[in-house]
């Protein structure tokens, strides 16, 4: 498939629950991808730290490799580094689909993004609750995805953000519908509602799923919040 049909691949699950991989159980990587197939989740979110950009570290290219080896599912990989520039053919490599990363990391988004769709994968930016749009408007242009952070990146046991969700309007507004929207950070039952109204279409969520007992049933949960308040 090429960049734009892995996403659209995505995109036609819409609205769609993104496991963000960063709280599974790395000791039992294939029991976990299982059970993530089972809960019937159209793509993997990788949250990928340098404790340079961000003031935690968590996993890089090997285990991006390791979940490539483990399932066909896309791999959205979201880049939390400094100098995201000199790692893309890296992670192009390792397996990713889709790369994001943060303009805050970066003097200019635009060669990067331009790079990332060179080698054949979806580009996008993640931004940080105190980016604007109006920040990025020049390089919406060349992104597939934006994603939008109702926390502050990195940084863990934060309360989820309302604010940013007028974002989502304001993109639309400069791209219209071509740029798939995704949010992450605090997604919940409790804050998913709000996400989707705002015209989000793709939800990374950790603890939501990762904490509860059944995989199939917390992301199934979410969905039907949305479901029973669109019904």
């Amino acid at each position: 498939m090429s960049r734009l049909q892995k996403l659209q691949s995505i995109r036609d699950n819409a609205p769609a629950i993104l496991p963000s991989l960063l709280l599974c159980d790395f000791g039992n990587l294939e029991r976990e991808v299982e059970q993530l197939h089972a809960a019937n989740v159209p793509a993997l979110h990788l949250d990928v730290m340098d404790g340079v950009f961000v003031p935690n570290m968590t996993y890089g290219l090997p285990i991006v490799k390791a979940f490539r080896q483990l399932t066909d599912l896309p791999l959205d990989v979201h880049l939390m580094i400094a100098k995201p520039e000199q790692y893309v053919e890296q992670f192009v490599e390792a397996g990713a689909d889709i790369i994001t990363f943060h303009p805050e990391a970066i003097d200019d988004p635009v060669p990067v993004l331009e790079k990332i769709r060179d080698a054949g994968i979806a580009a996008g930016l993640a931004i940080n609750p105190g980016t604007t749009v109006a920040e990025i408007a020049d390089a919406l242009p060349l992104c597939d995805i934006v994603c939008v952070m109702s926390v502050e990146a990195g940084f863990g046991g934060q309360s989820f953000q309302e604010s940013v969700l007028e974002k989502f309007e304001h993109i639309r507004q400069i791209e219209g519908d071509r740029v798939v929207l995704e949010i992450d950070g605090g997604v919940s039952s409790a804050t998913i509602e709000k996400c989707n109204t705002a015209g989000v279409e793709l939800f990374v969520a950790g603890s939501a799923i990762f904490r509860s007992d059944d995989y199939g049933i917390a992301v199934e949960k979410m969905l039907q919040t949305i479901s029973e308040k669109a019904g």
